[in-house]
């Protein structure tokens, strides 16, 4: 009996040992593999989807390259472009304003000699009608009479009695679109022993504007160099191009 004891005590013994030899091969082994194999960290749109084959991700990479490689050659161009494209708004002027037809078609004449585009402009507004002669009329109307007849003696026959530019009447003695005739009429009067007055007179009708587009190379325009008849006051302007009219907004149909 104590020889079959022996036996049995040494075989479990055995178990045992084989059993514990097993276990640390196993450990060692799984061990080995974690440090062969390095963890690596992936974004989630880097799993591929299932069934996706392998050579999935190389593409991407190039597509990627090839995007950016784009983007960095058309930056440059754009801002090659944004530099390379002046400011070249046009300037626009308006001449004006001019009475009649006549006197608006010889500027633009002018105008498109000098390599112009002319475009005339028709408003409404106060027309110069020129410089008006007048004298205050006397108080009494034995005065005025008297007035009266010593102009017509001294040659003067267009005068008249008519409202001025204030309140009250006054004596008309001329309404002269050019300033040496105006001057030269003050001047008669003036020799009778009388003081007259000179006023601006306007009235309402249609103006005439040329308006054009100014070379890059410009300065100010001279309203000067587009008179008419040497002498004939114009009084001629030059202002910006007002600016287009918006466009009407289309109406609202009814339900």
């Amino acid at each position: 009996m104590t020889v079959l004891k022996s036996i049995v005590l040494c075989l479990a013994l055995a178990n045992i040992g084989y059993f514990l030899w097993m276990r640390g091969i196993a450990q060692s082994a799984a061990v080995a593999g974690m440090a062969a194999a390095p963890a690596t960290l992936r974004l989630a749109s880097e799993v591929p989807a299932p069934g996706a084959g392998p050579a999935a991700a190389p593409d991407s990479g190039v597509a990627n390259s090839a995007n950016g490689a784009a983007s960095d050659a058309v930056a440059p161009a754009l801002a090659r472009t944004a530099v390379a494209a002046p400011a070249s708004a046009k300037r626009c002027v308006t001449v004006g304003p001019f009475k009649e037809v006549s006197e608006a078609a010889h500027a633009a004449s002018t105008l498109r000699g000098a390599g112009y585009d002319p475009r005339q402009r028709v408003v409404d507004g106060d027309v110069w009608a020129g410089v008006w002669v007048y004298l205050p009329l006397p108080a009494s109307h034995a005065a005025s009479d008297q007035v009266l007849a010593k102009l017509k003696a001294a040659g003067i026959d267009d005068s008249l009695v008519m409202p001025g530019p204030a309140e009250g009447s006054v004596i008309s003695l001329g309404l002269f679109s050019e300033q040496k005739r105006a001057q030269a009429r003050v001047t008669q009067v003036q020799a009778l022993g009388l003081s007259p007055g000179v006023a601006d007179r306007r009235r309402s009708g249609n103006l005439y504007w040329i308006d054009i587009d100014l070379k890059p190379a410009d300065g100010a325009l001279n309203p000067a160099d587009l008179q008419g008849d040497a002498g004939h006051i114009n009084r001629l302007e030059v202002r910006a191009c007002p600016a287009p009219a918006a466009p009407d907004a289309p109406a609202a149909s009814g339900s």
